[in-house]
C-alpha cells in the first residue's frame, strides 16, 4: 500500500556523472546552455561550428572549474553528426542550440535561403536527435533531448515565415520522437524563448520599428538575456522533469498569450 503521508523528496536538479552534448555552443544560448549543465555537475561536450569562438568559450567555462571540451562540428553535416556520436559514450545530455535565421517578406524568400535554414533548424536538428537517441537505446541508457525552438514555433512574426516554419516543423517531429522513444526512458522536449539579446538577433534590435514590436508583445517588459534560458534547460535535462517529454516549455516573458 502506498503511503502517502511520506515525506516526498523533491527531486534534483543536478547532473553529476552526466554527458552532455550542446551543439551551437560558442555563444548565445548555447554557451550558457553548456555552463548551466556544466555548473551543475555535467561533463560538458561543447560543438559549433566555429572553432576561435568555441575555443574562447569552453576557457571560459573550464576556468571557473568546471568539466567541458570542445569539437568543430556543423550539424548540417549529418554523417558527420552521427559519426561524432558514435564514436564516443553515449550523451545522457543534448542540447541542440544550433539555429540559423534568414529573415524576408516570404514572397521574396530565396530558395538558397530557405535551404540554409532548414538544413540547421530542421534537418541538421532532426538527424542530431536520432544520433544521440540511437546510441542511448543502444546501451538501453534514458536521457534527456532539448532543442532550443523559439515562441515563433507557437505564433506568426513579420518577415519570418521560413524561420517560423522551421521552429513549427521542430515542435512536430519532437512530439512524434517523444511517442516513439517514451518506452526507452529518453524525453524530449522544446525551450522556446522569446527575443534573446545574443549575435544571432542583433541584426533585429538594430531596426527601431522591430524594438518597438518586440516591446509591446513582451508581457514582462523586458527582452530576454541568456540567463533567462539556464534554469529551464537545466531543468528539463535533470530527473527534476523526469515525466515531461513531447513537449514546449514556453520562456517568452508572455508574448504567446494572446
Amino acid at each position: 500500500m502506498t503511503d502517502y503521508m511520506r515525506l516526498p523528496a523533491t527531486p534534483s536538479m543536478r547532473l553529476d556523472g552526466k554527458r552532455a552534448l550542446v551543439t551551437g555552443a560558442s555563444s548565445g544560448i548555447g554557451f550558457a546552455a553548456a555552463a548551466a549543465l556544466a555548473e551543475a555537475g555535467a561533463e560538458v561536450v561543447m560543438v559549433a561550428r566555429s572553432e576561435a569562438r568555441l575555443h574562447r568559450a569552453c576557457e571560459t567555462i573550464c576556468a571557473a572549474g568546471f568539466a567541458a571540451r570542445h569539437s568543430v562540428l556543423d550539424i548540417t553535416d549529418t554523417v558527420a553528426s552521427a559519426d561524432f556520436v558514435a564514436g564516443q559514450e553515449p550523451f545522457d545530455v543534448l542540447i541542440n542550440a544550433a539555429g540559423f535565421a534568414q529573415h524576408s517578406a516570404a514572397t521574396e524568400t530565396a530558395a538558397e535561403d530557405f535551404d540554409a535554414v532548414y538544413a540547421v533548424n530542421v534537418r541538421g536538428a532532426y538527424f542530431i536527435s536520432t544520433a544521440v537517441a540511437r546510441a542511448l537505446m543502444a546501451r538501453g541508457r534514458a536521457g534527456s533531448i532539448i532543442h532550443i525552438s523559439s515562441q515563433m514555433a507557437h505564433v506568426g512574426g513579420v518577415d519570418r515565415a521560413v524561420y517560423c516554419s522551421s521552429k513549427h516543423a521542430v515542435e512536430g517531429f519532437v512530439k512524434a520522437m517523444a511517442i516513439e522513444w517514451g518506452p526507452h526512458g529518453i524525453r524530449i522536449n522544446t525551450v522556446c524563448p522569446t527575443f534573446v539579446r545574443t549575435p544571432l538577433t542583433e541584426p533585429t534590435f538594430s531596426q527601431p520599428d522591430r524594438v518597438k514590436w518586440i516591446e509591446g508583445k513582451i508581457k514582462l517588459g523586458r527582452v530576454a538575456e541568456v540567463e533567462d534560458m539556464m534554469g529551464p534547460v537545466r531543468f528539463l535535462a535533470s530527473d527534476a522533469a523526469a515525466m515531461i517529454t513531447g513537449t514546449s516549455l514556453l520562456v517568452d516573458g508572455g508574448w504567446t498569450v494572446d
